[in-house]
């Protein structure tokens, strides 16, 4: 909006306003602007959800040092959204189809989180929407994601060809277009393996956020340094010189999306102000399914899915931990960790909170770094 205004209209009256061409600038006003959202609303969210009595419900199996935790403001989320979306709209080109992808995803998912926190709070209990109405739903935001895709993918604007860490020249192609010049009847067919492969990579990503945030602060720390990689990495990714450097696929448009990853940032940091242990407020499934969603989405618009379990390697060990722990229990009716997700496992320990805190978030940092190397390991 405002780069519509005051460069598109306003900069041919005044010179100065060329400043909103640049990327870098308004990525950096837009981090800020979410920052500040954050920052001035919290307070009086917090205040409106403990009126309405909105209060997070503990699990009954979980550590007990969680149960002094019962009533804390959840539903936080609803914050990180409006941090997150609001900059986006007033500082990007509005024009690029990515950054309405990616506004998509997060109210999409942020929509979903909001109607299973909605059901927990109706029901009392920590037990919200069903695993099979959350995941079909998740699922169904996945698929649209990927026929806006497709249909990028039509017009020469988008790439269904899969870029592989490591391999330079080796990239698959998961959308058969030949198969269209014989059988134009076989669509769906043809298109099939990269629409279920969008949808595994932002439903996973969306539950293994959801999965981390146990933690006061733990799961928005991380995403703090989960999107500010992926935000560089889409910097580079539009930036002709840079792509061409670290030998990685231009896409020219896909630069504007940088202003979102910035604003995700931003809200992100703001939110932990509130967030950081001990908690004044609690990002719920509203904001979890969202910011994981955000993640997953940004690593598929900037062809860079297969580093993502790299770049979140948190998010990656914390999902892992649930599987093993389910499926172990399930085949041999033994538990491989005290209690899952992984940071509950290390509560069982003994560790304090704030020091898995800590050290997750230190971890997520050096994921974050070693995939960043591996950009010119090609």
């Amino acid at each position: 909006m405002l780069y519509w205004l005051f460069y598109q209209q306003l900069f041919r009256f005044y010179r100065p306003l060329r400043v909103f061409r640049f990327l870098t600038f308004r990525t950096a006003f837009a981090s800020i602007t979410a920052l500040v959202i954050a920052l001035l609303l919290g307070p009086w969210l917090i205040k409106r959800l403990k009126e309405f009595q909105i209060g997070q419900y503990i699990r009954e199996d979980g550590p007990q040092s969680h149960h002094a935790k019962a009533g804390t403001p959840t539903m936080g989320g609803i914050l990180i959204n409006i941090a997150v979306v609001v900059p986006t709209l007033l500082w990007a080109d509005l024009s690029n189809p990515y950054i309405w992808i990616a506004v998509f995803a997060v109210v999409a998912f942020g929509a979903i989180g909001f109607v299973d926190d909605f059901a927990k709070l109706r029901r009392q209990r920590n037990q919200g929407l069903t695993s099979r109405q959350k995941l079909s739903a998740q699922a169904l935001v996945g698929a649209i994601i990927a026929l806006v895709l497709l249909r990028l993918n039509a017009t020469g604007q988008y790439s269904t060809r899969l870029v592989v860490p490591f391999f330079k020249n080796f990239r698959p192609d998961l959308a058969f277009n030949g198969l269209l010049t014989h059988h134009p009847d076989l669509y769906l067919v043809a298109f099939l393996p990269f629409i279920a492969f969008v949808m595994l990579i932002v439903v996973g990503s969306s539950n293994a956020v959801n999965l981390t945030d146990g933690l006061d602060g733990l799961a928005i720390g991380c995403t703090i340094i989960t999107a500010g990689a992926l935000t560089v990495l889409t910097y580079v990714t539009g930036h002709a010189l840079f792509a061409s450097y670290l030998e990685i696929e231009h896409m020219p448009q896909i630069g504007e999306l940088t202003i979102f990853g910035g604003a995700m940032v931003g809200a992100s940091i703001g939110f932990l102000w509130y967030n950081a242990h001990p908690a004044e407020i609690f990002m719920g499934d509203v904001g979890s399914l969202a910011l994981g969603g955000a993640i997953g989405t940004m690593a598929i618009l900037i062809k860079q899915e297969l580093l993502l379990p790299f770049i979140g390697g948190i998010f990656v060990l914390e999902a892992l931990s649930v599987i093993l722990q389910v499926g172990s229990y399930k085949l041999r009716r033994k538990r491989i960790f005290k209690m899952a997700p992984l940071h509950h496992h290390f509560e069982q320990l003994g560790w304090s909170e704030s020091k898995i805190i800590i050290r997750f978030w230190v971890l997520s940092g050096v994921f974050a770094l070693f995939a960043l190397t591996t950009l010119k390991l090609r």
